[in-house]
């Protein structure tokens, strides 16, 4: 919690603070909550260094600033070093105390389960903890908080975003650097300082091709401050004496504290009250008695004269006859016999509920109560460090042997979506639908972009998919980071396998594999707006078909077109002039073509869009170059196929939040009309 709010260059845990004459610096309101009160007789004072001045002994302290925000000092043979606390969970654990004094060290860690570091980061808490707040002593373990990512075009890094307590990023690339330069860590290849003040702090760790990133965080726990250790060791002083102090009892002191602060402001302000209705009293007589008051000042030879004679006359005390003489005459005749009887009213009132409050112990914590909930709502925020138990987290002393991926088997999947993973080949998921090859994680593979590129990348760089849930959901195109075209297949890139790609502009090429030594390779030639639809393995066996937007179906023998070098352009597939290819691929053995038909107007809507599934053996063969026939009649208000796939033989539909949605009956006719998509899916739900 900042006491402090500074204006220029204060500087960071990379660096120092630049001189005093360069920066300014006033005190936050947290700090004058721990000033709260300090005019009301609250602490005692005593003499500064020189007894010029005096100074107080304590502060006030509206919250407990050794828990909130730590302390840390060495003194003659003893030492102190308390780590910060976060404001909401220390107040709730003062209220704990509060209702039940005799609440157990568990019953307070539930409300106050561990340190709140102002970096955020990884707390690893368990026993040391616990010894600590039992005892007063203890030991508990900070480490980085840091993700896997793909921090670029096919390279993976580990991403630190929070650092321990008091550890800057200076000073971890330079023990990284060191260990690098050393020897002893292995599998870096660069680290970036992206940290700025309006994005805080971001650390990236550039992995190198085949390294595991968890082998390297934990090499990295040893080798650098990325993890750190803080030993508590609570000493403080308690009526001018140094204790070592456990939690609760650094609770119990504050809260005797508070309990004194505020019934000795109370009193101060009963006292205060109680002069002041004094005072008033004597006003009244004198407002009621204005002439008398008048002439007996008047005929007074001396102020000491007047005071006694008022005393004497009027029966008024020191006080009030002392405090009417140093009015005004005007003032005096200017005050409101109601005025004074409405001020004196009030000041019954709060003398009598001060009273009360100092009457009662249980009111006197009511009302410390109430405050410290003002101070946490006003000055609280959310937890920022992670608590983890230390239980079951491996702690390593030992030495740490970075390693390489085993070169296991892998499968490399580019779903329907546009997502791109790897997995093992037992994993199998709903989502993987799409296109997958068999290979292995120091093999390279290729992805295919729709501008005619084949990009070689590392199956090892993939991200990965376990059980179903990918650890870094990242879509193809992210992960190459391309901006105006996209991924639309994938190859091996050492397979001799032979590939087939066919474009909007109806072209179709076949080309054999492997591909050159290179990082990236052009497939084909593209004319200008000529885009790839789809890639993929196209044996002599095969047949290839293309669906247009007009929808017209073309299926060919795949042997009809002659493999070409990369640089070829291809050749004629199907003869589309005043229409686009959506679809493109091979047939397989009881492929089904799924079409969904719309208005070119419609702007994604499903008014009057029709959706249809055939048997791709319904449909006659005919040669490469022609026109096909129609794969889909369109209705009125229908003028174009916004979509078209070869599928399984038993095809499944997902809805949008992937559930499933119910089976659309197989249409034998080829040039059916389908069934109205509003209707279905009325109908589903």
């Amino acid at each position: 919690l900042p006491l402090i709010d500074g204006h220029g260059n204060f500087g960071s845990l990379d660096d120092g603070p630049a001189a005093a004459r360069y920066t300014e610096a006033r005190l936050a309101k947290a700090a004058e909550a721990l000033n709260q009160s300090l005019d009301e007789d609250v602490v005692d004072f005593t003499p500064n260094y020189d007894a010029q001045l005096t100074e107080p002994s304590v502060l006030p302290a509206a919250f407990p600033n050794l828990l909130v925000n730590g302390a840390s000092g060495i003194a003659v043979g003893m030492a102190t070093n308390m780590p910060p606390h976060n404001l909401k969970e220390v107040v709730a654990a003062l209220h704990l105390l509060i209702k039940n004094p005799e609440a157990s060290l568990d019953q307070i860690m539930e409300v106050l389960p561990g340190p709140d570091l102002p970096a955020g980061a990884v707390a690893l808490v368990g026993d040391g903890l616990r010894e600590a707040y039992l005892t007063g002593r203890g030991t508990f373990r900070t480490r980085a908080k840091i993700s896997v990512e793909m921090v670029g075009p096919r390279r993976t890094g580990l991403v630190i975003t929070e650092l321990p307590y008091l550890v800057g990023p200076e000073r971890v690339i330079e023990k990284i650097r060191d260990a690098v330069t050393s020897k002893k860590l292995e599998g870096i290849h660069n680290v970036v300082d992206l940290t700025d003040r309006e994005n805080g702090l971001r650390l990236i760790i550039e992995l190198k091709t085949g390294f595991d990133p968890a082998s390297v965080i934990d090499a990295l726990y040893r080798l650098t401050p990325i993890e750190e250790s803080f030993g508590i060791n609570n000493v403080a002083l308690v009526e001018g004496r140094p204790q070592q102090m456990p939690l609760k009892a650094l609770l119990e002191v504050y809260l005797k504290h508070r309990i004194s602060v505020t019934t000795r402001r109370s009193k101060n302000r009963l006292d205060r009250r109680m002069g002041r209705l004094h005072l008033l009293d004597g006003l009244a007589i004198a407002v009621l008695n204005i002439d008398e008051i008048i002439e007996v000042i008047r005929t007074s030879d001396t102020a000491e004269a007047a005071r006694d004679r008022l005393k004497t006359v009027f029966d008024l005390s020191e006080l009030q006859s002392d405090y009417i003489l140093e009015l005004r005459l005007r003032r005096l005749t200017r005050f409101s016999l109601i005025e004074l009887e409405t001020e004196a009213d009030t000041l019954r009132k709060e003398i009598a509920n001060l009273q009360q409050l100092l009457g009662s112990d249980e009111l006197v914590k009511r009302l410390v109560s109430k405050e410290l909930d003002e101070v946490a709502a006003e000055f609280g925020d959310a937890r920022r460090t992670q608590l983890i138990d230390s239980e079951g987290v491996t702690i390593s002393r030992k030495a740490v042997q970075v390693t390489q991926l085993e070169d296991s088997p892998a499968t490399v999947t580019l779903d329907a979506l546009g997502n791109l993973f790897r997995a093992e080949p037992s994993t199998q998921t709903a989502s993987m639908a799409g296109t997958s090859i068999s290979t292995s994680l120091r093999k390279d593979v290729g992805l295919v972009t729709s501008k005619g590129r084949i990009i070689r990348v590392h199956v090892s760089d993939l991200p990965a998919m376990s059980a179903g849930v990918s650890t870094n959901a990242s879509s193809a195109d992210k992960f190459l980071g391309l901006s105006g075209e996209s991924v639309v297949g994938i190859a091996d890139w050492l397979s001799d396998d032979t590939y087939a790609l066919g474009t909007t502009n109806g072209v179709v090429k076949r080309l054999s594999g492997p591909f050159p030594d290179k990082e990236e390779v052009g497939l084909i030639g593209l004319k200008d707006g000529d885009k790839i639809v789809a890639f993929t393995v196209a044996a002599d066996d095969t047949e290839l078909c293309f669906v247009t937007s007009s929808a017209n179906l073309l299926i060919f023998p795949a042997k009809s077109v002659r493999p070409q070098g990369l640089s070829a352009s291809g050749m004629s597939g199907i003869s589309s002039p005043e229409s686009l290819v959506i679809s493109f691929g091979v047939v397989d053995s009881g492929s089904n073509l799924v079409t969904a038909a719309n208005s070119s107007l419609a702007l994604g809507s499903t008014d009057s869009g029709a959706i249809k599934i055939t048997p791709v053996a319904n449909y006659p063969r005919k040669g490469r170059g022609t026109q096909g026939v129609r794969c889909h009649r369109f209705l009125k208000n229908q003028d174009q196929l916004y979509f078209a796939a070869l599928s399984s033989p038993s095809p499944v539909l997902l809805n949008l939040d992937g559930s499933e949605l119910p089976v659309i009956e197989i249409d034998q006719r080829r040039d059916g009309s389908g069934v109205a998509i509003d209707d279905y899916l009325a109908a589903a739900y």
